[in-house]
């Protein structure tokens, strides 16, 4: 066998058994969900709640490592930062407003490499505005 051919016979033995590597993708039950009007929570909804919310869609390569572990990773911290599904919680409620008003006006939110993969989630000028009003 060449030595091409063993690496890349490891690679795929390696592929394969990190599958194995467990990753927690659950959706914890939503306690208070914010108030926004209809409109407001129409773009929330295709932009922000896949990773600030407990009603994250796990798409298929979600599934597979190594993929699974960055998306799990991503949602946590999106979560452990706020969730809409969870805003009884929220310390602040000003002040986190405020922050979600500056990083969608500077368009730091939602992350350019999930808009790449979910187009519903790409703003417009409008539902900025939109956000940026209620916010």
């Amino acid at each position: 066998m060449r030595r091409s051919s063993k690496v890349l016979l490891g690679v795929v033995i390696a592929l394969v058994a990190i599958q194995f590597y467990p990753v927690e993708r659950g959706n914890p039950p939503t306690r208070f969900e914010v108030d926004a009007p209809p409109m407001v929570m129409e773009v929330l909804r295709d932009a922000c709640y896949d990773c600030h919310s407990s009603e994250t869609h796990w798409p298929w390569y979600g599934y597979v490592a190594p993929v699974s572990w960055l998306i799990a990773h991503d949602v946590k911290e999106a979560r452990d930062h706020f969730s809409f599904s969870d805003w009884s919680s929220v310390e602040n409620e000003a002040h986190l407003l405020e922050e979600i008003r500056e990083e969608v006006e500077s368009g730091g939110m939602p992350p350019a490499m999930y808009t790449l993969m979910h187009g519903k989630a790409r703003l417009s000028d409008e539902q900025r505005l939109l956000i940026r009003g209620w916010a």
